[in-house]
């Protein structure tokens, strides 16, 4: 089976965030990470599951207009992913994975790189929230903070500032 893309957002909304995305099944499947991605296998970080994408979102950078999401986007990371979910030795599809509310995968991006694992939790009785984990492999760095010292966008260079008015 071959690759699926990934794309992290930098998104300076009335927070900002980071919308951490994945191919699977045709759209962007995507949530909500307040203080981004980390390699630190030591973290855990929320995310928050919010509505699936359309592919063609994937390369958006710019300013999103008023209303819901309102602020400047640029793409963070980007890159390919494969699944490496297995169950009892078997692969396991990613959409089956995520329906299961655990699935692991292996980032080749930029910024990003290694398996992660996303890992449904119901914390609070809600049911979007799911904790992203980075694995401890040769891609693990307890020292880089990529989403505090990189902002800049892996396409274009810009920064979120650079779509203010």
């Amino acid at each position: 089976m071959a690759d699926e893309v990934f794309v992290v957002q930098r998104h300076d909304a009335s927070t900002l965030h980071f919308d951490f995305r994945l191919e699977i099944g045709g759209v962007l499947v995507s949530w909500a990470v307040p203080k981004g991605p980390s390699l630190d296998p030591r973290d855990r970080r929320l995310a928050a599951m919010t509505e699936d994408h359309p592919l063609d979102y994937a390369d958006f950078e710019g300013r999103v207009g008023d209303g819901y999401g309102a602020g400047t986007v640029v793409v963070w990371d980007t890159g390919t992913f494969e699944n490496i979910t297995e169950k009892q030795g078997e692969p396991v599809s990613a959409e089956d994975a995520l329906a299961a509310g655990h699935l692991k995968f292996v980032l080749h991006g930029q910024k990003l790189t290694g398996a992660f694992a996303i890992t449904h939790t119901k914390m609070g009785g809600d049911d979007k929230f799911w904790l992203l984990v980075k694995i401890d492999d040769d891609g693990a760095d307890r020292r880089r903070k990529p989403a505090l010292t990189q902002p800049e966008s892996v396409l274009s260079g810009r920064t979120n500032e650079d779509f203010e008015d």
